[in-house]
């Protein structure tokens, strides 16, 4: 492994963190967690920790002697000095004399005695870095250095790699007895230059920076040379099919499978994460793929973010789509039996109350075409896919070694139901859309924009599809919530399904279809040409049409309903002189939406519309306002709110009516108005 360190890097950074009043060895402790943090070798998401002996001064301007510890929710390869709470040593230094102390009475007294009450929590492993004299300590979960403890004989390997330089902690669960025991292991030949803990990862230290960092990168680079001189292909690989469909053409069967049931044909969505290398296919193939995933992970860290392992699904033969959907369901339903006969087992073994979490699996190989990592949002499907690529590395290392033999399903239990992760759970409530889908059509539009965002920060992830991409793009941007901007024409049907394939493509699949876009034009039905007429119904009914169908589709393959919203303005039911080429599609479209209540309300598909008006939009310009005053003889602020309660209408309350009726379970072949009051327009 390459050792990052560079002294003007270093040193820069001394200098910046000076100015803001962060002193040499604090500015040096956070350049080094960062080198550690951004290789995934070493650290993913949260794991490992990082630490710093020295002195702090309280708000009473008291100085104690405080260890400053990497705090839970930071990443260490984004680590700023607010990530290294200060904690005061004499009182982590005095729980070494207890007997016993629970995790909840630990994490309560390392808060009691942190410098600044404010500080994130302080790291499970707080009391293993304070009870090492050094001044300096890093802690790391190396894929080397798993795959020589993820062995029967681990201890014997280590010694034979390292001799007496490490010290070896036989596998204890994080907290207050590891930190005793490991300290005990140092205390009885102070010697070693780092400890490696069986199942879980290794701690360097030293009495500065770069020590400590340098000796993490030597010890891992020893374990990788050992794993490289093993040689030799540790997997056979299983026959495949000649023509293998791609990710996309089953992405949605799967992600329909993984939908969390909730009762009355509601469910829990996640989208899916997708990756591929020669690396992951040679493991996704091999023989031993399944009995290797129902063997646990690489290290315990790894039951948070992945359960107990990853599901392993046959390679889906080309043109057999549907018969691999019932497949999916098949494992994904044995996965989960599998995961409740887990929990219930472990669970009885104590009178500890546990809320089993769901049963669905975070980690999906595919054979024959690589990994899917599922989660709640797109952050926690590429988590989940990372840790994923780390297991495959970790593992197949171990393989090439020995024998892949991590932490026991028993005690791995006690991680993923630590009693601290199970409150911090409960309290993270989804938000109402978390975990799915919206694509929107005419979404750089006012319209589109205001519901794309209105829908993101109710949890969705937006598909902004735009006739102009950059504007889409920038539109998603600003949604947030890692939405994606799509240029499309949705005249063109094979645009149009093109642009459903990115949705899958990134996320997996589709929940919530709105069908926005279009655009008007005058002129007496009468003296219209046909050529306008039928510009129009492309674009204000078989554009809706088109976009419907491809959503039906995705819907249908992920099993989970759906919802499709169309723009159907109030031209549908009352017609405005001139603007028959523009009422007469959107009349089609609004019973277009009622026609596809009626045909897919039994599959839990659900069809609705809103009715908007006089919206300033791309549609209604301010040009065609003052043209639309002009020719009723108000002025534009009169024509604007020209409605019983004499409000102008906005684009966010259009966005308003989408998100209720995307919300509203027991609600199809629904039309909300939004247009202020308008009693002509009413629906009777």
């Amino acid at each position: 492994m390459q050792n990052l360190w560079n002294d003007s890097h270093a040193e820069k950074l001394v200098e910046d963190y000076a100015a803001k009043g962060v002193g040499r060895d604090l500015a040096l402790r956070v350049y080094t967690t960062r080198l550690l943090g951004g290789e995934p070798r070493l650290v993913l998401h949260g794991g490992g920790n990082t630490s710093l002996k020295t002195r702090a001064t309280d708000i009473l301007g008291r100085e104690w002697d405080v260890l400053c510890v990497k705090g839970s929710g930071w990443d260490m390869g984004v680590i700023e000095p607010a990530g290294l709470p200060a904690v005061k040593m004499d009182a982590l230094l005095a729980a070494r004399k207890l007997g016993a102390l629970s995790d909840e009475d630990m994490v309560a007294m390392q808060r009691a005695n942190l410098i600044d009450a404010y500080a994130p929590n302080p790291s499970i492993e707080t009391l293993l870095h304070a009870f090492l004299p050094h001044k300096f300590v890093d802690h790391t979960h190396s894929t080397a250095i798993l795959a020589l403890v993820d062995q029967v004989d681990s201890e014997p390997l280590c010694r034979e790699v390292f001799g007496k330089r490490m010290g070896f902690v036989p596998y204890i669960k994080p907290g207050f007895d590891l930190a005793k025991a490991a300290a005990d292991i140092y205390d009885a030949d102070p010697s070693v230059e780092g400890l490696i803990l069986d199942k879980h990862g290794i701690f360097t230290f030293a009495e500065d920076a770069k020590g400590a960092y340098d000796l993490m990168i030597e010890f891992v680079t020893m374990a990788e040379n050992y794993v490289a001189r093993k040689g030799g292909k540790p997997f056979a690989s299983v026959v495949l099919p000649a023509a293998l469909a791609n990710p996309a053409e089953i992405s949605p069967y799967l992600r329909g499978a993984l939908a969390i049931p909730e009762g009355e044909g509601r469910f829990g969505r996640m989208v899916s994460d997708f990756r591929t290398s020669p690396k992951i296919l040679d493991y996704v193939n091999a023989e031993t793929a399944e009995e290797l995933a129902v063997r646990g992970v690489s290290t315990p860290d790894l039951s948070i973010r992945i359960k107990t392992g990853p599901m392993v699904l046959p390679a889906p033969e080309a043109g057999k789509l549907e018969e691999y959907g019932e497949t999916v369901r098949d494992k994904v339903a044995a996965f989960s039996a599998r995961y409740r006969a887990y929990f219930e087992s472990n669970d009885a073994r104590d009178d500890v109350k546990r809320t089993m979490l769901d049963p669905m699996p975070r980690l999906t190989l595919v054979r024959g075409l690589g990994l899917f990592g599922h989660g709640r949002s797109l952050k926690e499907a590429k988590v989940a896919a990372d840790c994923g690529e780390m297991l495959i590395e970790a593992v197949t290392g171990a393989e090439t070694v020995g024998s892949f033999q991590p932490l026991a399903l028993s005690d791995l239990f006690e991680l993923e139901y630590w009693s601290l992760e199970q409150a911090k759970l409960a309290a993270n409530k989804p938000k109402a859309l978390s975990g799915q889908v919206m694509l929107i059509t005419g979404g750089a539009g006012a319209i589109g924009a205001a519901t794309a965002k209105l829908f993101a920060a109710q949890g969705a992830h937006a598909v902004v599809v735009d006739l102009d991409a950059e504007k889409a793009e920038a539109v998603a941007k600003e949604a947030g919530n890692a939405s994606i901007g799509v240029g499309a024409d949705v005249t063109d049907s094979t645009s149009v399904r093109a642009a459903f394939e990115k949705a899958v493509e990134v996320y997996g699949g589709v929940d919530i279809a709105i069908s926005n876009a279009g655009a008007a034009w005058q002129g007496r039905i009468g003296e219209l040409d046909d050529a306008t007429l039928r510009k129009s119904f492309e674009l204000n009914f078989f554009a809706h049409q088109s976009v419907a169908r491809n959503a039906v589709r995705i819907f249908r393959m992920q099993k989970t309903g759906g919802v499709l919203l169309f723009n159907t303005s109030k031209q549908a039911i009352n017609p405005g002189a001139n603007f028959g080429a523009y009422g007469l599609p959107k009349a089609a479209t609004l019973f277009l939406s009622r026609q596809y209540a009626l045909d897919y309300g039994a599959e839990g598909i659900r069809s609705n519309a809103v009715n908007a008006d006089r919206i300033r939009s791309g549609l209604l310009t301010d040009e065609m306002i003052a043209s639309r005053a002009k020719a009723r003889g108000v002025s534009e602020k009169d024509y604007m709110g020209g409605n019983l309660l004499g409000l102008e209408v906005r684009a966010e309350d259009v966005a308003q009516a989408f998100l209720h009726q995307a919300l509203a379970e027991r609600t199809t072949a629904d039309v909300t108005t939004v247009d202020g009051g308008n009693i002509a327009a009413a629906l009777r």
